[in-house]
């Protein structure tokens, strides 16, 4: 399971959210290797007065996307590639091409086996319960 949560500011209108998570869902299974079908995306925007750089709050879009994919499910080239066509995929979407906020960015953390529990899908739910 490879799981994506972007925080956004300022408030972004909610038919926009759909367009970001197949764009990030896309990237995802294009160059972590992750099974479109496991990949979960979380959305949150906020209000521009509650996101600050230098104690200052952000004057144009910002964005921190943060990835949590297993161990070795990816190589440090795709890592890396996958942070840059992140980048740019959020700055066309959100800042409409212009650059996003310092302090935006994307985090990328490798999650071993051992330390990962998540429900499974609801066909293999229901297969369990009988």
């Amino acid at each position: 399971m490879t799981s994506m949560h972007l925080q956004v500011a300022p408030l972004q209108n909610p038919e926009r959210y759909p367009l970001l998570a197949q764009a990030l869902t896309d990237l995802a299974e294009r160059w972590l290797g992750a099974a479109r079908e496991t990949v979960v995306v979380l959305i949150d925007d906020l209000p521009a007065a509650r996101w600050y750089v230098a104690a200052q709050p952000v004057d144009r879009p910002a964005a921190q996307l943060h990835i949590s994919l297993p161990a070795g499910q990816a190589g440090d080239g795709q890592k890396t590639e996958f942070i840059t066509q992140a980048l740019k995929a959020l700055q066309r979407q959100l800042g409409r091409g212009e650059p996003l906020a310092v302090g935006s960015g994307v985090i990328v953390r490798e999650v071993p086996p051992q330390h990962w529990g998540h429900c499974e899908s609801a066909a293999a739910q229901a297969q369990g319960v009988a």
